[in-house]
């Protein structure tokens, strides 16, 4: 008994010096949690390489995922705590234009100093306001559509100066951010795959630009959606198990059987939740602006890690953030075991998924989708139903 309750003490006393340990090196490590960018006024090379890196892969594979996506010419915005900077865009016009509503922001752009990009000139304008920046999304700068997103380096800043805020202030010393931000980002190629998600956005406008208007405009709805009823979001559960029991069919017919338990568990659902017309719309119109864009942002970086003859740029080499696509499949994977896991968070990430899995399913079930889903009104949903023979 005395020998058993020793082993029970010293594994107790070995415990408790290991979550001391563990909390020791969170503390430390959380001492030099970055603050602010290193470089503000430039792009670094590094946030120069994933940038022409994501271009490339666009350029290269981007007809593959969706006819003209790759083919256009389309800028980017990347912006950190002090300046946007403008791309492939030669000559701008000034400020950049909030979408759908218009709104003329920022002033004129300026060349970077003694820099470039890809051999080009690149351009640049300080914030005068932190609390106005082009945002993550597509904006228009003069008549064209230009992608936006923040730098990797300041996303990273961001995400800690704002989590911090979250954690009791008792924990905040030694909560492991590092870790956190890890799990959520990822390796480099998450950040590519956002720039992807807003080149799309980017090619939505150039297409489409009444659709994306109206598929941004449809938020006027969004403080009504009964987003704390419980019974919404358990009905919401058994929906996306389906559909990701759909996407990971092993057959056309079990594919297609499992499409019509989803839309039937989605028109119970909406039936039981007393939805109107309005709100029933605002679901299909951000599964198909924000759905797409998932979509097309995964379906790219799938595809870089399963063609054996693609080369990624050289220089992102350098990047230990960066494993040359080769856990793409892990990370499609995950993000389809996502899908369940939105049912019970607030907020409209669940359309990302629940609209990204239904692009997946019409891949199989309808091959011609994408030549009919810009067209006015149709809805993923839309060519869901057809594909299986509803009305």
């Amino acid at each position: 008994m005395n020998k058993f309750l020793r082993i029970i003490l010293f594994g107790a006393l070995g415990l408790l010096l290991l979550c001391i340990a563990v909390v020791g090196i969170s503390a430390l490590n959380n001492r030099n949690l970055p603050t602010h960018s290193q470089v503000t006024d430039h792009l670094s090379d590094m946030e120069k390489a994933r940038l022409a890196e994501a271009i490339h892969l666009r350029q290269t594979l981007g007809e593959k995922v969706w006819p003209g996506w790759g083919l256009q010419d389309i800028p980017i915005i990347v912006y950190n705590e002090e300046y946007a900077f403008l791309l492939g865009y030669p000559n701008p016009p000034a400020g950049w234009e909030k979408m759908p509503q218009g709104e003329l922001r920022g002033g004129a752009w300026e060349a970077v100093p003694k820099d470039s990009f890809e051999g080009q000139i690149y351009y640049r304008q300080r914030l005068a306001n932190p609390e106005i920046t082009p945002e993550n999304f597509t904006v228009r700068v003069g008549e064209r559509w230009v992608a936006t997103m923040e730098t990797k380096e300041y996303m990273e800043v961001d995400f800690y100066t704002q989590f911090r805020k979250q954690v009791p202030s008792f924990f905040q010393p030694i909560f492991p951010y590092r870790q956190v931000w890890g799990l959520l980002m990822g390796p480099t190629e998450t950040y590519i795959g956002g720039l992807e998600h807003e080149t799309f956005h980017a090619f939505q406008g150039n297409e489409v630009p009444s659709r994306l208007a109206e598929a941004e405009n449809v938020t006027r709805w969004e403080s009504q959606y009964p987003w704390d009823s419980p019974a919404l979001d358990k009905d919401w559960q058994p929906e996306l198990d389906v559909l990701v029991r759909a996407v990971r069919a092993q057959s056309n017919e079990e594919t297609e059987d499992l499409a019509r338990q989803f839309l039937a568990l989605r028109d119970k659902r909406r039936t039981i939740a007393g939805l109107n017309q309005d709100l029933m719309d605002y679901e299909r119109q951000r599964e198909w602006l924000e759905g797409l864009a998932k979509y097309a942002e995964l379906s790219i970086g799938r595809l870089a890690g399963s063609t054996p003859d693609y080369k990624f740029l050289p220089a992102l080499s350098g990047d230990p953030g960066f494993k040359e696509y080769s856990t793409s499949e892990r990370y499609w994977s995950g993000q389809i075991d996502e899908v369940r896991r939105t049912g019970g968070r607030e907020g409209e990430i669940r359309f990302y998924y629940s609209g990204m899995a239904q692009a997946v399913l019409l891949d199989r079930l309808l091959p011609d989708w994408k030549e009919k889903i810009f067209a006015p009104e149709v809805t993923l949903e839309d060519l869901l139903r057809q594909a299986v023979g509803q009305p």
